[in-house]
């Protein structure tokens, strides 16, 4: 048998394990949701609608996003910790609020090792630098060069508070020896609007947030995360290429459901993901945004989320930034 082969019976396996609980959920007219940490209009939620337009088909019952925006995704993380395990809660949530949040807030509300249970991983993303139209920079080296005309600071947007982005413009400030000054928002929807608007120069976030307004030149990519540039990008360097190393570990996209979730239910929710991942449309959609797209089951979402954690952890100790 083939791994493709293997692969497909296993999927068939759960799915058919799950069927008692899909069964009951179109039975009742369930309603599913997909608990997202962030605004309508960002990255995340742009990527959590496509999925659940073709989820409800696999599903066979309405799936709704429930953006329950603030403190990058604690929120949201809070309200997955809060809601019954009983199959129609789910979270859809990068690394910040799973890997970063609990290394960098004291209290957070939630502690993803005992009030989650992974689900399914489907995406691995780079974050990027990117200026506004209002700035000559085409380059990292540019736009530094220009932040020195400028007197050597500047303020950059970052998603939300004590992230990766953050800590990153830290680096390009102390290696360049810039008062770069990172300026948090609830969500990149909103920093977008003020790149968009030139009401701050920079920012720092994925790139699904940022690539169709790069793509149109409302604003520019000068750098991304990651080992190697990206296909969709090609010319757009990376971070190390732009002379700041140490970001080459790819932060990452996964479902999540409350504690307490029964393993049919997990394993049924995670079998339909995996066929709507198959479909080339959604390929298609998601590489178009920028995401590196792969199935990975829970336990390998589990095992991903720690070791990113891992690394993150080594990242914000170098940086000396305390938990608040």
């Amino acid at each position: 048998m083939t791994s493709a082969s293997r692969r497909r019976a296993l999927q068939t396996l759960a799915a058919a394990a799950a069927m008692p609980w899909l069964a009951a959920a179109r039975a009742e007219g369930r309603t599913i949701r997909l608990l997202v940490g962030f605004p309508p209009g960002g990255g995340t939620d742009a990527i959590a609608r496509v999925l659940a337009e073709r989820l409800k088909d696999e599903l066979g019952a309405t799936v709704i996003v429930d953006n329950r925006p603030g403190a990058g995704g604690q929120l949201a993380a809070q309200a997955l910790k809060a809601a019954a395990p009983d199959g129609t809660t789910f979270f859809l949530s990068h690394d910040h609020t799973i890997s970063i949040l609990p290394l960098v807030v004291r209290q957070p509300g939630f502690d993803p090792a005992h009030d989650f249970v992974p689900v399914a991983g489907f995406a691995s993303f780079p974050n990027a630098f990117a200026v506004s139209s209002g700035t000559p920079a085409r380059t990292l080296g540019e736009y530094v060069a220009w932040v020195r005309k400028q007197g050597g600071k500047s303020a950059v947007g970052v998603p939300a508070a004590a992230s990766v982005p953050e800590f990153l413009v830290k680096v390009v400030g102390q290696r360049h020896g810039l008062d770069l000054v990172a300026v948090p928002y609830r969500g990149s929807a909103p920093m977008m609007s003020d790149m968009l608007g030139q009401q701050i120069a920079a920012g720092v976030g994925s790139v699904p947030d940022f690539i169709e307004n790069h793509r149109h030149g409302r604003l520019r990519i000068v750098a991304v995360m990651g080992s190697q540039r990206l296909a969709q990008m090609p010319e757009v360097p990376t971070l190390a290429e732009s002379g700041v190393p140490g970001f080459d570990e790819l932060p990452y996209y996964g479902v999540f459901a409350p504690a307490g979730t029964a393993k049919a239910t997990i394993d049924g929710f995670a079998a339909a993901l995996s066929r709507v991942l198959a479909q080339p449309s959604v390929h298609e959609r998601l590489t178009a945004m920028g995401l590196s797209v792969g199935y990975v089951g829970p336990a390998q979402l589990g095992a991903r989320e720690r070791a990113y954690t891992a690394a993150c952890a080594r990242i914000i100790k170098a940086s000396g930034f305390q938990p608040q």
